[in-house]
């Protein structure tokens, strides 16, 4: 720890004096650059943060906590009653349902043919459980899958996809699906299903994942639609906390033997979560380097320090003050541009973070972005990390200089002009 001396000298170095205005003024200049590089630091990293979080919670509107899917290559699950009760039985699941997926065609009577993702459910009611948010998000119609004749024969579209086919609730569109697959022995070509709907429901999640390529219709119709029979093609879960899905999804796995797997929510987009933390990451050091160039104004303000004090310093030296001691002044001088800097740069960087959550002065598409501004959340994380990187990169730019000014010979530097 430096002594009262010594942090009296670093101070006055820091100040300079009336014939070394110059010194005083790198001083502020090097602690701009370390307000600048710590201030962009964690508006970037909250933008990015919030951008992910954003995309999450997103995310969990239409995709459940875990899936419980089979390992065979037919990828169906005949015996789906006996995992749904094991996977009722597993503690931390709090509601459970089948689902089949499967893609399909759609045509709403002209020449226009969109493909996407057919997802059977449950009929809406109050007896079935809300495994996931989806059936909340209807902006127009619902989700008990009843057309206006009574029938079953209903579907639900997301907001883009229905804009693409150009259909609204009351519409029918045609769906075709290859099913199991099968070959047909007089054409020689796949045989297809082919089914009429009546659009009662429109859904938006704000997520163009879901919106531009999903249709739900009932969990028969969708079976029928995927050629399964009686079978589905996997489980949804929603556990008590999804923090803990992973967990909860390795126990059920182990409990239900290797002819099934259980995907938590986060290995579904695995791909997805991969590239968001890659490109936080890669902003990250980008903006990094912005400390690292104000470490370099750092080296560069003690060097001239160190050139301009010479005589002083052999002077000290020479009165008894140790080569540690002088070491010592520098670092500390070095560290409270660092220490100032950060403490500077967090209170800008959460001034600009705070206004662009409030105030959303960078506005965006929602119809391109799904969000209408910048979202930004900042982590304590990512703030901890920020101020250790940013006094520690402060700390080294002080070790050349310091060693140097404690390497200085007393009468060489006395002598120094």
């Amino acid at each position: 720890m430096p002594t009262r001396l010594e942090l009296s000298i670093a101070w006055r170095y820091l100040r300079g004096r009336r014939g070394s205005i110059l010194l005083s003024f790198i001083s502020i200049i090097a602690i701009v650059g370390v307000v600048v590089g710590v201030g962009a630091l964690i508006v970037v990293m909250g933008i990015m943060t919030g951008l992910q979080r954003d995309l999450t919670e997103k995310l969990w509107l239409g995709v459940p906590d875990i899936r419980v899917l089979s390992t065979t290559q037919d990828m169906r699950i005949d015996d789906w009653q006996s995992v749904l009760r094991t996977a009722q039985a597993q503690p931390g699941v709090v509601a459970i349902g089948p689902f089949v997926s499967t893609e399909c065609l759609a045509s709403a009577g002209h020449s226009f043919i969109a493909g996407g993702v057919v997802v059977g459910l449950p009929p809406q009611t109050r007896d079935v459980p809300e495994v996931t948010d989806i059936r909340t998000r209807a902006t127009t119609g619902d989700f008990r899958f009843v057309s206006s004749d009574g029938g079953p024969r209903a579907i639900v579209l997301g907001k883009f996809f229905a804009s693409a086919l150009n259909v609204s609730v009351g519409d029918s569109v045609t769906l075709s699906c290859l099913g199991k697959g099968e070959i047909n022995a007089v054409t020689g070509q796949p045989s297809s299903i082919t089914m009429r709907f009546e659009v009662t429901g429109v859904f938006e999640t704000g997520l163009y994942q879901f919106d531009s390529a999903y249709m739900y219709t009932s969990l028969a119709l969708g079976q029928e639609l995927a050629g399964l029979g009686n079978a589905v093609t996997g489980i949804e879960v929603r556990t008590l906390d999804r923090s803990n899905a992973k967990s909860v999804a390795d126990q059920l796995a182990a409990k239900l033997g290797g002819r099934y797997r259980a995907v938590d929510w986060q290995a579904q987009n695995v791909s997805l979560f991969q590239a968001l933390n890659l490109q936080k990451l890669g902003m990250g050091l980008i903006l990094l380097l912005i400390v690292l160039v104000a470490a370099i104004n750092i080296v560069s303000n003690l060097t001239m320090v160190v050139a301009d004090k010479r005589r002083e310093i052999g002077i000290l030296k020479a009165m008894g003050l140790k080569s540690s001691a002088v070491r010592r002044v520098f670092l500390t001088q070095g560290l409270v541009i660092g220490v100032f800097g950060t403490i500077a740069g967090l209170v800008v960087g959460f001034a600009v973070s705070l206004a662009l959550g409030k105030y959303h002065f960078i506005k965006l598409n929602p119809e391109i972005y799904s969000i209408d501004h910048l979202p930004v959340a900042t982590q304590l994380g990512d703030v901890v990390m920020t101020i250790v990187a940013s006094v520690m990169i402060a700390g080294l730019a002080t070790l050349y200089p310091a060693i140097q000014a404690a390497r200085l010979y007393p009468i060489e530097a006395i002598r120094h002009e």
